[in-house]
């Protein structure tokens, strides 16, 4: 079997940068599941209310959303990733009790979460990795967007906040001594981010299960 050196893997960072196409390349090459922390933040906020749990439904009203400032929609979406970090434990501590590497990425992990995740994996003896892409430029993440989603218009707002958001990850993530890669270039993104994911010296790879492709470091392929 190829070595692998994580059981999971956190990808955080701002929407519109390349998380999702990242994620799918790690889970592709090792046989992992990935898991969508959007999904469960969805779920969440179904089974709650903003009486029950109001840090979860602070852009319910999407119409007044539209009316905050770029620095008070910033405060509310890392008010709101601050209140989803127990559920970014509760996935992770879930994943450890499956053999089966998996890879769990999205918008509302905290580096402060991330860093809980890799202690609790070290507590039960698996090999939990972190790493936040940055994307510094709204400029960059407005052109994704009109991409990904031409029918929306140019969304050169949303992209600022994004911009904002990802600059506040990478500090908190340099505070908890977790790696932050660069979104850009994109045709070494693959490469940067598998260095990123490497463990200390002296660490023993875990196993790719069987049947799984063996992981490769790939410098082609645009992730965007």
């Amino acid at each position: 079997m190829a070595e692998l050196w994580w059981d999971i893997v956190l990808i955080g960072g701002a929407s519109g940068i390349g998380k999702s196409r990242a994620a799918a390349r790690l889970a592709r090459e090792a046989g992992a599941f990935v898991v969508e922390f959007d999904d469960v933040v969805s779920a969440v906020q179904e089974i709650t209310t903003a009486a029950q749990h109001p840090g979860l439904h602070h852009f319910d009203d999407l119409a007044g959303a539209e009316g905050l400032s770029v620095e008070r929609e910033l405060e509310l979406q890392i008010a709101t990733a601050r209140a989803l970090e127990p559920a970014v434990l509760g996935v992770v501590r879930n994943r450890l009790t499956v053999d089966v590497p998996a890879v769990v990425e999205g918008d509302y992990l905290t580096p402060a979460a991330a860093a809980r995740a890799v202690e609790a994996g070290r507590a039960a003896g698996r090999r939990v990795r972190a790493v936040f892409l940055h994307e510094p430029a709204a400029a960059r993440i407005t052109a994704n967007y009109a991409a990904r989603e031409p029918e929306c218009g140019v969304q050169a707002r949303r992209a600022q906040v994004g911009a904002r958001y990802s600059r506040w990850l990478a500090e908190q993530a340099h505070r908890h001594a977790l790696p932050v890669v660069a979104c850009r270039p994109w045709d070494t993104l693959a490469a940067r981010l598998d260095e990123a994911l490497r463990p200390p010296r002296g660490e023993a790879p875990a196993e790719v299960p069987a049947g799984a492709p063996a992981p490769a470091v790939r410098q082609s392929g645009r992730v965007s």
